[in-house]
């Protein structure tokens, strides 16, 4: 009964799988439930996963990482969230997934070996600070600001919504650094501790709740001028490039947390009775199991299909705004099913399906609203009279 997909995967990417599905059941399903009441994931689960060998993966060896492709990077995470991670313990744990490709991918050696190698062996967190209480998925109008003096960087602004801000060693902060605007943007690494650098607030969320994410306060913040990763008002183009994994890492969010609702749902209903009868009996219930399976099934063939043209090296930056949107819309319907589906039990919190439900209505918004990417799609697309993003 339980569906556990395993086509378009070699047998390598079946193994990467199996071992994030034993890690799962062994390190984090006993505990996740005081993880979610203590708003936090242990420092320690970061360096567990990277002596599995999970937690580098897709990161280049000579930056510290394992190797590996992006659809590797596809093939654990479905373990992980088949096996049973809440989506802000998948958030939190691999903050660095949307963080250290910014530094290794356009840093010097010296900034990988201070900054990426300690995050890829587990010994240090890193975040990235985009949003500000004014922008949302407005990234061109950020208007936290550096400005040089002398050999320093000044920081001034605040951020909001950042995961992974709070347990943190350092942060890649996009800031302004010319004129209003998309390439008016640059990236400054600010390690915790820097004076004037505080985690004003930490968030409550309706969801996520493993996941520490904080509002971040810059006032007259000195870093050094070679904290400044990849070339100054560059941001911008990185920030795109890197949004494109982001997104399919939020597609795999969806379609998992829709995967682990179904087969969730599909136990509950064989086992439950009503009217003399268990659930499954109904033609009802197996109708929407059925629906259920296929949103499930189609969300993530055109997702991994995004990840394949990804690794072949095709830009992909339309299509993977559109395999987030049917992904994380699926994970929305079949958590809001497996809920009724297990009626009255269904809305408590001792049963995992009402974790998922709170969990899952974030991924519509986070990486770029659905109605934002819908229409960053259709410039790139050429269905828009505006000039092409």
């Amino acid at each position: 009964m339980r569906y556990s997909p395993t086509s378009g995967w070699t047998p390598e990417q079946v193994a990467l799988k199996q071992s994030a599905m034993e890690f799962t059941r062994r390190e984090v399903v006993p505990h996740l439930d005081a993880w979610e009441r203590e708003g936090e994931l242990p420092r320690e689960l970061q360096k567990k996963l990277a002596h599995a060998g999970l937690l580098a993966v897709g990161a280049p060896e000579e930056a510290g990482g394992d190797g590996g492709t992006l659809l590797d990077v596809c093939a654990i995470n479905e373990g992980f969230m088949e096996a049973g991670w809440s989506g802000g313990a998948m958030a939190s744990a691999f903050t660095h997934g949307i963080s250290v490709p910014h530094v290794h991918q356009n840093g010097t050696p010296d900034q990988v070996d201070r900054w990426v190698r300690p995050v890829l062996a587990g010994d240090a967190i890193s975040s990235l600070a985009i949003t500000e209480p004014g922008t949302g998925s407005d990234v061109a109008g950020i208007t936290t600001r550096a400005v040089r003096d002398g050999d320093e960087w000044v920081i001034n602004g605040a951020k909001t919504f950042i995961t992974s801000s709070v347990r943190g060693d350092w942060v890649v902060t996009v800031c302004r650094t010319a004129d209003a605007g998309a390439h008016g943007l640059s990236l400054i690494v600010v390690p915790h501790g820097t004076p004037g650098f505080t985690v004003s607030r930490k968030l409550e969320k309706m969801g996520w709740l493993a996941s520490d994410t904080g509002e971040l306060s810059y006032v007259d913040v000195r870093v050094p001028l070679d904290h400044l990763v990849g070339e100054e008002n560059a941001a911008f183009y990185y920030i795109a490039q890197n949004f494109v994994t982001e997104r399919i890492f939020l597609a795999l969010l969806g379609y998992g947390h829709a995967l682990r609702c179904l087969n969730l749902t599909a136990e509950y209903v064989a086992q439950r009775t009503a009217f003399g009868k268990p659930l499954n009996a109904n033609q009802v219930v197996r109708a929407k199991l059925v629906e259920m399976r296929r949103q499930v099934e189609v969300a993530r063939s055109y997702t991994l299909e995004v990840a394949r043209r990804y690794d072949a090296g095709e830009q992909v930056i339309a299509e993977a705004c559109m395999a987030k949107q049917p992904a994380v819309d699926t994970a929305v319907w079949v958590a809001d099913q497996a809920v009724q589906l297990h009626g009255g039990m269904g809305y408590m919190r001792e049963t995992e399906v009402e974790r998922h439900y709170r969990d899952v209505r974030i991924l519509p918004i986070g990486g770029g609203a659905t109605e934002v990417l819908s229409d960053l799609a259709a410039r790139l697309l050429g269905y828009s009279p505006e000039k092409k993003a």
